[in-house]
């Protein structure tokens, strides 16, 4: 058994899996996943475990190159418009309805807990190199 980062064999194998330009989807709980990526279900109950863990620890694991996140996060959810502003300085907003069109190309979408509106993020996969 692993002893440290990501001990859900499910999640560990689906990042080690990913390579250089893939979409993973971190979302809320209430966010529609989209058919087709592989879905790795975090969700235990309202709020456990968080976006903000489950980011921290997906982003101690992977290289990002880069982020997008619905533009309405702004005035819906202010303790996530700054989580994410801290994490990606060059963050990409757009508007919801897009982001799920863009949710569909992913391919990895992991499901947090959270419960609270547009706590939702594309990460595009970089390379450690």
């Amino acid at each position: 058994m692993k002893k440290g980062g990501i001990l859900n064999r499910h999640l560990s194998g689906a990042l080690a899996e990913l390579g250089h330009g893939d979409g993973v989807l971190v979302c809320d709980a209430g966010m529609p996943v989209p058919v087709g990526p592989r879905v790795v279900d975090l969700a235990f109950r309202a709020g456990v475990p968080s976006f903000a863990e489950v980011l921290d620890g997906l982003l101690a694991e992977l290289v990002v190159e880069g982020a997008t996140a619905a533009a309405e996060v702004e005035a819906a959810n202010g303790p996530a418009a700054a989580l994410l502003a801290e994490r990606f300085p060059a963050l990409e907003l757009v508007p919801h309805a897009r982001l799920k069109e863009l949710s569909a190309g992913a391919r990895l979408v992991v499901r947090t807990g959270e419960a609270r509106p547009y706590a939702n993020v594309l990460l595009r996969c970089g390379v450690f190199f």
